[in-house]
Protein backbone atom coordinates (compact mmCIF):
# COMPACT_ATOMS: atom_id res chain seq x y z
CA UNK A 1 0.00 0.00 0.00
CA UNK A 2 2.65 2.47 -0.95
CA UNK A 3 2.29 6.26 -1.29
CA UNK A 4 4.75 8.52 -3.30
CA UNK A 5 6.03 12.10 -3.09
CA UNK A 6 9.03 13.79 -3.73
CA UNK A 7 11.53 14.37 -0.55
CA UNK A 8 11.31 18.22 -0.68
CA UNK A 9 7.81 17.61 0.07
CA UNK A 10 7.95 15.11 2.59
CA UNK A 11 10.90 17.22 4.77
CA UNK A 12 8.76 20.22 4.29
CA UNK A 13 5.62 18.09 5.45
CA UNK A 14 7.19 17.14 8.49
CA UNK A 15 8.84 20.40 9.15
CA UNK A 16 5.79 22.04 9.65
CA UNK A 17 4.27 19.98 12.51
CA UNK A 18 7.13 19.03 14.23
CA UNK A 19 7.36 21.53 16.83
CA UNK A 20 4.15 20.40 18.25
CA UNK A 21 5.32 17.13 18.93
CA UNK A 22 4.09 15.98 22.77
CA UNK A 23 5.79 14.93 25.23
CA UNK A 24 7.54 11.51 26.23
CA UNK A 25 5.16 11.15 29.29
CA UNK A 26 2.75 10.75 26.55
CA UNK A 27 3.90 8.01 23.95
CA UNK A 28 1.18 8.40 21.74
CA UNK A 29 1.84 11.92 21.14
CA UNK A 30 5.70 11.94 21.23
CA UNK A 31 5.71 11.30 17.42
CA UNK A 32 4.71 12.46 14.20
CA UNK A 33 1.48 11.02 13.20
CA UNK A 34 1.76 9.90 9.31
CA UNK A 35 -1.93 9.04 7.84
CA UNK A 36 -2.43 8.64 4.53
CA UNK A 37 -6.10 8.56 1.90
CA UNK A 38 -7.13 8.73 -1.29
CA UNK A 39 -5.68 12.58 -1.65
CA UNK A 40 -3.37 13.45 0.72
CA UNK A 41 -1.19 12.67 2.74
CA UNK A 42 -1.28 14.29 6.28
CA UNK A 43 1.78 14.51 9.32
CA UNK A 44 -0.31 15.47 12.10
CA UNK A 45 1.62 16.24 15.74
CA UNK A 46 -0.25 17.96 18.77
CA UNK A 47 1.14 18.05 22.71
CA UNK A 48 -2.85 18.21 23.89
CA UNK A 49 -2.42 22.62 23.81
CA UNK A 50 -1.28 22.94 20.07
CA UNK A 51 -2.29 20.83 17.00
CA UNK A 52 -0.38 20.97 13.81
CA UNK A 53 -1.92 19.25 10.89
CA UNK A 54 0.25 19.50 6.94
CA UNK A 55 -1.17 17.98 4.12
CA UNK A 56 0.40 17.15 0.52
CA UNK A 57 -1.60 16.00 -2.34
CA UNK A 58 0.52 12.40 -3.06
CA UNK A 59 0.93 11.22 -6.34
CA UNK A 60 -1.37 8.18 -6.08
CA UNK A 61 -2.13 5.71 -3.13
CA UNK A 62 -2.70 2.06 -4.18
CA UNK A 63 -4.65 0.70 -1.94
CA UNK A 64 -6.80 1.48 1.47
CA UNK A 65 -5.41 4.06 3.97
CA UNK A 66 -3.02 4.09 6.57
CA UNK A 67 -1.71 5.82 9.86
CA UNK A 68 1.40 5.47 11.74
CA UNK A 69 3.42 7.77 14.29
CA UNK A 70 6.93 7.99 13.58
CA UNK A 71 8.75 8.44 17.28
CA UNK A 72 10.33 11.65 17.86
CA UNK A 73 13.61 9.93 18.55
CA UNK A 74 13.50 8.72 14.82
CA UNK A 75 12.50 11.92 13.27
CA UNK A 76 16.32 13.66 12.97
CA UNK A 77 17.79 10.53 11.32
CA UNK A 78 14.84 10.30 8.82
CA UNK A 79 15.13 14.48 8.23
CA UNK A 80 18.74 13.80 7.81
CA UNK A 81 17.98 10.72 5.40
CA UNK A 82 15.52 13.30 3.15
CA UNK A 83 17.85 15.87 3.27
CA UNK A 84 20.69 13.11 1.61
CA UNK A 85 17.92 13.03 -1.41
CA UNK A 86 17.72 15.08 -4.42
CA UNK A 87 14.75 17.73 -3.48
CA UNK A 88 12.94 16.22 -6.77
CA UNK A 89 13.32 12.43 -5.82
CA UNK A 90 10.19 10.40 -5.43
CA UNK A 91 9.78 9.14 -1.98
CA UNK A 92 7.96 6.11 -1.69
CA UNK A 93 6.18 5.25 1.52
CA UNK A 94 5.78 1.56 2.17
CA UNK A 95 3.56 0.45 5.39
CA UNK A 96 3.92 -2.86 7.11
CA UNK A 97 3.39 -4.33 10.60
CA UNK A 98 5.22 -2.18 13.04
CA UNK A 99 7.50 -0.64 10.12
CA UNK A 100 7.30 1.99 7.53
CA UNK A 101 9.82 2.18 4.65
CA UNK A 102 10.43 4.87 2.71
CA UNK A 103 12.82 4.31 -0.25
CA UNK A 104 14.36 5.89 -3.44
CA UNK A 105 16.27 5.20 -6.77
CA UNK A 106 19.25 5.80 -4.24
CA UNK A 107 18.25 3.82 -1.51
CA UNK A 108 15.86 3.20 1.46
CA UNK A 109 15.72 3.79 5.23
CA UNK A 110 13.04 1.94 7.56
CA UNK A 111 11.63 2.73 10.74
CA UNK A 112 9.91 1.35 13.37
CA UNK A 113 6.43 2.88 14.13
CA UNK A 114 3.06 2.83 16.33
CA UNK A 115 0.73 1.68 14.24
CA UNK A 116 -1.96 1.87 17.20
CA UNK A 117 -5.06 3.72 16.10
CA UNK A 118 -5.32 5.06 19.58
CA UNK A 119 -4.49 8.64 18.53
CA UNK A 120 -6.25 11.99 19.64
CA UNK A 121 -9.14 12.40 17.40
CA UNK A 122 -8.06 15.55 15.17
CA UNK A 123 -10.58 15.44 12.40
CA UNK A 124 -13.22 15.94 14.64
CA UNK A 125 -11.54 18.59 16.97
CA UNK A 126 -10.85 20.47 13.68
CA UNK A 127 -14.19 20.08 12.52
CA UNK A 128 -15.62 21.41 15.31
CA UNK A 129 -13.21 24.26 16.07
CA UNK A 130 -14.52 25.27 12.33
CA UNK A 131 -18.14 24.95 12.41
CA UNK A 132 -18.10 26.83 16.06
CA UNK A 133 -15.98 30.02 14.15
CA UNK A 134 -18.10 29.78 11.14
CA UNK A 135 -21.76 29.97 13.02
CA UNK A 136 -22.17 34.05 13.60
CA UNK A 137 -21.38 34.99 10.10
CA UNK A 138 -21.69 31.66 7.79
CA UNK A 139 -17.86 31.36 7.22
CA UNK A 140 -17.93 34.76 5.07
CA UNK A 141 -15.94 37.12 6.96
CA UNK A 142 -12.62 37.37 5.59
CA UNK A 143 -9.56 35.70 7.50
CA UNK A 144 -6.97 38.36 8.99
CA UNK A 145 -3.68 36.93 7.26
CA UNK A 146 -0.54 37.27 9.41
CA UNK A 147 2.94 37.25 8.86
CA UNK A 148 4.43 33.75 10.61
CA UNK A 149 7.58 35.88 10.48
CA UNK A 150 6.75 38.42 12.69
CA UNK A 151 4.58 36.49 15.06
CA UNK A 152 7.90 34.42 15.90
CA UNK A 153 9.12 37.74 16.95
CA UNK A 154 6.70 37.74 19.74
CA UNK A 155 8.54 34.29 21.98
CA UNK A 156 10.09 36.30 23.70
CA UNK A 157 7.31 39.07 24.95
CA UNK A 158 5.74 36.83 27.48
CA UNK A 159 4.84 33.09 27.98
CA UNK A 160 1.40 33.60 27.32
CA UNK A 161 0.00 36.16 25.40
CA UNK A 162 -4.27 37.11 24.76
CA UNK A 163 -5.19 37.95 21.13
CA UNK A 164 -7.24 39.46 19.86
CA UNK A 165 -7.73 39.97 15.84
CA UNK A 166 -10.07 42.84 13.90
CA UNK A 167 -10.91 42.26 10.78
CA UNK A 168 -8.86 41.96 7.73
CA UNK A 169 -6.74 44.79 7.10
CA UNK A 170 -6.51 46.16 10.80
CA UNK A 171 -3.74 45.00 13.44
CA UNK A 172 -4.47 42.16 15.67
CA UNK A 173 -3.49 42.40 19.26
CA UNK A 174 -1.28 41.16 21.55
CA UNK A 175 -1.32 41.63 25.12
CA UNK A 176 0.67 39.77 28.35
CA UNK A 177 1.83 40.80 31.41
CA UNK A 178 3.13 44.51 31.17
CA UNK A 179 3.23 43.69 27.60
CA UNK A 180 1.44 45.33 24.42
CA UNK A 181 2.01 44.34 20.84
CA UNK A 182 0.77 44.61 17.10
CA UNK A 183 1.09 43.30 14.32
CA UNK A 184 -0.44 44.73 10.96
CA UNK A 185 -2.03 41.79 8.31
CA UNK A 186 -0.62 41.49 4.66
CA UNK A 187 -3.48 42.25 2.18
CA UNK A 188 -3.85 38.69 1.23
CA UNK A 189 -1.85 35.21 1.74
CA UNK A 190 -2.01 34.68 -2.12
CA UNK A 191 -0.14 37.28 -4.53
CA UNK A 192 -1.97 39.96 -6.35
CA UNK A 193 -5.33 41.56 -5.48
CA UNK A 194 -8.66 40.14 -4.57
CA UNK A 195 -9.23 37.39 -1.93
CA UNK A 196 -8.20 33.76 -2.26
CA UNK A 197 -10.77 30.70 -2.12
CA UNK A 198 -9.42 29.92 1.18
CA UNK A 199 -9.12 33.89 2.83
CA UNK A 200 -12.69 32.91 4.29
CA UNK A 201 -13.29 30.48 6.84
CA UNK A 202 -16.04 29.21 3.96
CA UNK A 203 -13.59 28.68 1.60
CA UNK A 204 -10.90 26.81 4.63
CA UNK A 205 -14.14 24.39 5.27
CA UNK A 206 -14.54 23.66 1.89
CA UNK A 207 -11.35 23.05 0.72
CA UNK A 208 -10.50 20.86 4.34
CA UNK A 209 -14.44 19.67 4.34
CA UNK A 210 -12.99 15.82 2.82
CA UNK A 211 -10.00 15.38 4.72
CA UNK A 212 -11.12 16.10 7.82
CA UNK A 213 -14.36 13.84 7.62
CA UNK A 214 -13.48 10.47 9.33
CA UNK A 215 -12.90 7.70 6.48
CA UNK A 216 -14.94 3.89 6.99
CA UNK A 217 -13.10 2.10 9.45
CA UNK A 218 -10.47 5.00 10.85
CA UNK A 219 -10.60 5.28 14.08
CA UNK A 220 -10.80 8.37 16.25
CA UNK A 221 -10.94 8.38 20.46
CA UNK A 222 -10.66 11.48 22.69
CA UNK A 223 -7.72 12.53 24.43
CA UNK A 224 -5.58 11.00 26.02
CA UNK A 225 -6.04 10.34 29.75
CA UNK A 226 -5.19 13.17 32.38
CA UNK A 227 -1.77 14.19 33.13
CA UNK A 228 -0.09 13.06 37.23
CA UNK A 229 -0.99 16.44 37.85
CA UNK A 230 -2.69 19.60 36.78
CA UNK A 231 0.24 21.69 37.39
CA UNK A 232 -0.11 25.36 36.87
CA UNK A 233 2.09 26.61 33.87
CA UNK A 234 2.22 30.48 34.85
CA UNK A 235 3.05 32.40 37.34
CA UNK A 236 -0.81 33.79 38.27
CA UNK A 237 -1.64 30.21 37.81
CA UNK A 238 1.05 28.60 39.89
CA UNK A 239 0.31 31.87 42.68
CA UNK A 240 -2.85 30.76 42.75
CA UNK A 241 -2.23 27.25 43.86
CA UNK A 242 0.17 27.61 46.24
CA UNK A 243 -2.05 30.35 48.04
CA UNK A 244 -5.25 28.23 47.84
CA UNK A 245 -3.17 25.23 49.38
CA UNK A 246 -2.26 27.53 52.17
CA UNK A 247 -5.73 28.60 52.70
CA UNK A 248 -7.12 24.83 52.67
CA UNK A 249 -4.37 23.20 54.54
CA UNK A 250 -5.00 25.70 57.49
CA UNK A 251 -8.39 25.01 57.42
CA UNK A 252 -8.58 21.84 57.41
CA UNK A 253 -5.70 22.08 60.49
CA UNK A 254 -8.58 23.13 62.50
CA UNK A 255 -10.59 20.30 61.94
CA UNK A 256 -7.96 17.26 62.67
CA UNK A 257 -8.32 17.79 66.55
CA UNK A 258 -8.50 14.38 66.92
CA UNK A 259 -6.19 13.25 64.68
CA UNK A 260 -2.47 14.65 65.52
CA UNK A 261 -0.73 12.84 62.00
CA UNK A 262 -3.07 14.62 59.97
CA UNK A 263 -3.24 17.97 62.02
CA UNK A 264 0.34 17.55 61.26
CA UNK A 265 -0.14 16.69 58.20
CA UNK A 266 -2.32 19.92 56.83
CA UNK A 267 0.19 22.01 58.89
CA UNK A 268 3.34 21.10 57.23
CA UNK A 269 1.39 21.05 53.29
CA UNK A 270 0.35 24.46 54.43
CA UNK A 271 3.62 25.89 55.97
CA UNK A 272 4.96 24.22 52.39
CA UNK A 273 2.97 26.08 50.17
CA UNK A 274 3.24 29.39 51.81
CA UNK A 275 6.88 29.26 51.87
CA UNK A 276 6.74 28.13 48.28
CA UNK A 277 4.49 31.38 47.19
CA UNK A 278 6.68 33.27 48.90
CA UNK A 279 10.19 32.01 47.13
CA UNK A 280 7.82 32.47 43.75
CA UNK A 281 6.71 35.73 44.34
CA UNK A 282 10.44 37.32 45.04
CA UNK A 283 11.65 35.32 42.05
CA UNK A 284 8.91 36.48 39.80
CA UNK A 285 9.78 40.38 40.84
CA UNK A 286 13.36 39.61 40.17
CA UNK A 287 13.25 37.60 36.84
CA UNK A 288 9.76 37.31 35.38
CA UNK A 289 11.08 34.95 32.85
CA UNK A 290 13.14 33.05 34.84
CA UNK A 291 10.27 32.30 37.27
CA UNK A 292 7.98 31.22 34.08
CA UNK A 293 10.82 28.86 32.85
CA UNK A 294 10.79 27.19 36.26
CA UNK A 295 7.35 27.17 36.69
CA UNK A 296 7.22 24.95 33.58
CA UNK A 297 10.17 22.80 34.39
CA UNK A 298 7.92 22.22 37.59
CA UNK A 299 4.71 21.62 35.98
CA UNK A 300 6.66 18.83 33.47
CA UNK A 301 8.26 16.84 36.79
CA UNK A 302 4.67 16.75 38.34
CA UNK A 303 3.24 15.58 35.17
CA UNK A 304 5.46 12.75 34.88
CA UNK A 305 5.12 11.65 38.62
CA UNK A 306 8.44 10.60 39.55
CA UNK A 307 9.04 13.24 42.42
CA UNK A 308 10.68 10.98 45.15
CA UNK A 309 13.60 10.15 42.03
CA UNK A 310 13.90 14.15 41.22
CA UNK A 311 14.21 14.83 44.81
CA UNK A 312 16.91 12.49 44.85
CA UNK A 313 18.73 13.36 42.56
CA UNK A 314 18.65 16.75 43.62
CA UNK A 315 20.11 16.06 46.89
CA UNK A 316 22.61 14.40 45.78
CA UNK A 317 23.61 17.57 43.39
CA UNK A 318 23.44 19.83 46.47
CA UNK A 319 25.60 17.86 48.64
CA UNK A 320 23.14 16.52 51.10
CA UNK A 321 22.92 12.51 51.96
CA UNK A 322 19.69 11.27 50.25
CA UNK A 323 20.65 8.09 51.58
CA UNK A 324 20.88 8.86 55.24
CA UNK A 325 17.07 10.66 54.88
CA UNK A 326 15.73 7.76 53.22
CA UNK A 327 17.05 5.09 56.02
CA UNK A 328 15.71 8.07 58.42
CA UNK A 329 12.36 7.51 57.03
CA UNK A 330 12.35 3.98 56.80
CA UNK A 331 12.23 3.90 60.70
CA UNK A 332 10.22 6.22 60.81
CA UNK A 333 6.32 4.80 61.45
CA UNK A 334 3.79 5.07 58.76
CA UNK A 335 2.13 8.71 58.81
CA UNK A 336 4.20 9.68 61.37
CA UNK A 337 6.21 13.17 59.94
CA UNK A 338 9.80 13.64 60.49
CA UNK A 339 10.69 16.67 62.44
CA UNK A 340 14.36 16.69 60.01
CA UNK A 341 12.32 16.24 56.68
CA UNK A 342 9.44 18.63 57.38
CA UNK A 343 11.64 21.65 59.16
CA UNK A 344 9.02 24.15 57.93
CA UNK A 345 6.14 22.11 59.69
CA UNK A 346 4.98 23.34 63.48
CA UNK A 347 4.59 21.15 66.31
CA UNK A 348 1.80 18.63 66.32
CA UNK A 349 -1.11 19.98 67.90
CA UNK A 350 -1.97 18.25 71.74
CA UNK A 351 2.22 17.71 71.83
CA UNK A 352 4.62 19.85 73.68
CA UNK A 353 6.33 22.78 71.41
Amino acid sequence: MPVTLNAHQFARLIDRTADHIGEDALPVLHGVRIEADAEHLYSVATDRYALAVARYRHHGLDTEAFARTIPARALPALRRWLTDQPGGAPVTLTPSDGKLRFSTVAGEMTLTTDDAQDYIGWRALLRDIIAKTTETDGGQEDLPVLDARLLARFTTADTHLQVKTGPDRTATLLVGEDFLGAQMPVRSRHEGFGAGADDTLGGVRALWEAGLTDPDGHVCVPLPAPRHHDAPRNSAGAAEALLRQTMASTRDLMKEIDSPRAAAAHAAAGASAWAAYRYLDALHRADPRLAAQAIAEVADELDDGALGEYAYDAAQAAGFDPKQWQDELDQTGPGEPAAEVLPLAPATPGTDS
